[in-house]
């Protein structure tokens, strides 16, 4: 046990000296991926703009939130990041069998360049969620710096879930197929566009018991009402805790597998 434990965390503190790595591989692949577009990466913003607007359109009507384009405009920008780094991680290390059977690289770097890429990504959408919300007249106050602390505990907790995710893709392939698919129904079972009333039924246990709710809240809920959701930061903490003890232990054990069941 403390072999592997030392092992992993081995891996992670190399893999952490070596950012200039990840950041610039991270940064290229975001610049190839949008090379020769007219727009570049700015496609990432003008996609988020599109979704929202469309979600605010469709369910926006008859909605009780009394801001319900900045209810769903931090949300979704939470959701898709999440959704982002669970989709991706799970074929993470399919996606560099070259680099991982070419090179000498620690996993954790793989790792911290998709969190990094995501990362980029969101922050284009953020440019377009913190328009929105001025736009609303959602203007920043003291309680935006517990979202601040939300978005902190959410990045210190992504890529604990990607090692769990990639590990686990790499032995199962199908997971996959059953990943995407659980997280595209997932959307309609997250409070992304919905409102929890509090009035108990299905509705009480998918808001309680769905883990991706308590992201999103920690985020959303100081800035849209200027509470301080101490039960999702909790509950935020412990399955962070539980992600770091399980990405370890798997990447201690099975680090050295990796490249033979690519």
């Amino acid at each position: 046990m403390d072999r592997m434990i030392s092992a992993a965390m081995d891996d992670i503190l190399t893999g952490l000296r070596m950012r200039r790595v990840w950041i610039a591989i991270a940064s290229e692949d975001i610049g190839d991926q949008h090379r020769r577009t007219a727009l570049g990466p700015l496609w990432l913003l003008l996609n988020y703009l599109i979704y929202v607007g469309a979600f605010v359109l469709i369910f926006g009507l008859h909605s009780p939130v009394h801001n319900f384009p900045a209810y769903v405009s931090v949300g979704m920008l939470v959701w898709l990041f999440l959704q982002e780094v669970v989709i991706l991680g799970v074929t993470l290390f399919s996606r560099e069998e070259n680099f991982i059977q070419g090179t000498t690289l620690p996993l954790s770097v793989y790792v911290l360049k998709l969190t990094m890429q995501s990362l980029i990504r969101t922050g284009y959408a953020a440019l377009g969620c913190l328009a929105i919300l001025l736009l609303t007249g959602t203007m920043p106050t003291l309680s935006w710096l517990w979202s601040l602390l939300g978005i902190i505990q959410i990045v210190l907790t992504i890529p604990a879930a990607i090692i769990v995710f990639a590990i686990a893709g790499a032995f199962f392939p199908d997971l996959q197929f059953i990943v995407s698919n659980l997280m595209r129904v997932g959307m309609f079972l997250t409070p992304i566009f919905w409102v929890y009333g509090g009035s108990g039924g299905f509705r009480d246990r998918l808001y309680q018991w769905n883990p991706f709710t308590h992201f999103i809240e920690i985020v959303r809920l100081p800035i849209t009402e200027g509470q301080v959701p101490v039960h999702s930061f909790a509950i935020c903490f412990f399955i962070a805790a539980a992600l770091w003890i399980m990405g370890i232990l798997l990447l201690g054990k099975f680090r050295k597998q990796i490249v033979f069941v690519l």
